[in-house]
């Protein structure tokens, strides 16, 4: 369901130390906001200064209240730094859009409506679920956001290797195979006790990742109040690589969706969350939920 909105202010995030076109898609935005479009508000260009910068930014700017709108010129892991920034916030009011201007991409790609422009013009806002990442004991234990995936295994390994080399589609499939050659799996324990090895294991709000990837052939899935758990059980090389292929080609086909997934850590463990790679203490009880209907979006 949608609903109409004018806003007061639009905010735009942005690296002005972006290697891609992130400090232009952004003026773009801006010029065509205010001067093509005539839109009646605050339009705001905020470039961030470090990383995790965009987090503080966002917050601030809803945090006052009133009709706003954030808008992440970024990837994917812009776009995770603006959410929680909006999520921190506290504002019922706040709407979250992201322009796509990263390698991947996935969250635009697999979202998208319209032009984010004509979105914003039109102010068609929606609801999407998020995923909420608890990595700690107690329902007080520390949490964050994901708009997306958050992946273990192999697809953290492979992103910590792509973002030491260079972009482009020979380069990452050489990084991938590089990294695929001396990847091992890791093990948990998982809700039921049991100890179980894995080569992957991704909870995903939409169905594609990795700018290639189809995860499952799940409908309208970022507002369903579910999210798909895709795991990959240990087992040879050539085996997950055939199942990365299909995914590639046709997809993984239908997986398991579940409101919450939970297990505990028995070594550390890196994990991805968006596109940004993380890390996890050993015997840490680790717990993703969805968050129904928790971001307000457009675009």
């Amino acid at each position: 369901m949608t609903s109409a909105r004018t806003f007061e202010t639009i905010v735009i995030i942005f690296n002005p130390n972006s290697t891609g076109d992130a400090p232009r898609l952004a003026k773009g935005l801006h010029d065509e906001l205010q001067d093509g479009l005539g839109y009646p508000a605050e339009i705001r260009l905020q470039p961030t200064a470090r990383a995790g910068h965009a987090v503080e930014l966002a917050r601030d700017a809803v945090s006052g209240g009133g009709d706003v709108l954030v808008v992440s010129v970024s990837g994917d892991g812009g776009y995770n730094e603006v959410v929680n920034g909006v999520m921190q916030g506290g504002n019922p009011n706040a709407v979250c859009a992201v322009l796509g201007a990263g390698n991947a991409n996935d969250h635009r790609r697999s979202t998208r409506t319209q032009p984010l422009g004509e979105a914003i013009a039109e102010g068609r806002v929606r609801r999407i679920d998020l995923l909420r990442v608890h990595t700690g004991n107690g329902s007080n234990a520390p949490g964050e956001y994901a708009h997306s995936y958050v992946g273990f295994g192999l697809t953290p390994i492979v992103a910590i290797d792509l973002e030491k080399g260079s972009k482009g589609a020979l380069k990452e499939l050489v990084s991938v195979m590089r990294t695929f050659s001396k990847f091992k799996p890791f093990e948990i324990r998982q809700a039921d006790g049991k100890r179980r090895r894995f080569d992957s294991l991704v909870l995903a709000n939409i169905p594609e990742m990795a700018k290639y990837a189809t995860l499952s052939d799940a409908d309208d899935k970022p507002a369903d109040g579910k999210f798909e758990v895709v795991l990959v059980p240990h087992s040879p090389k050539w085996r997950i690589l055939l199942t990365a292929m299909r995914a590639v080609t046709r997809g993984l086909g239908d997986q398991p969706s579940v409101r919450s997934y939970s297990f505990t850590t028995l070594k550390p463990l890196s994990y991805q969350i968006d596109g940004e790679v993380k890390s996890v203490d050993a015997d840490t009880v680790v717990r993703i939920e969805c968050a129904p209907g928790a971001l307000s979006t457009l675009g």
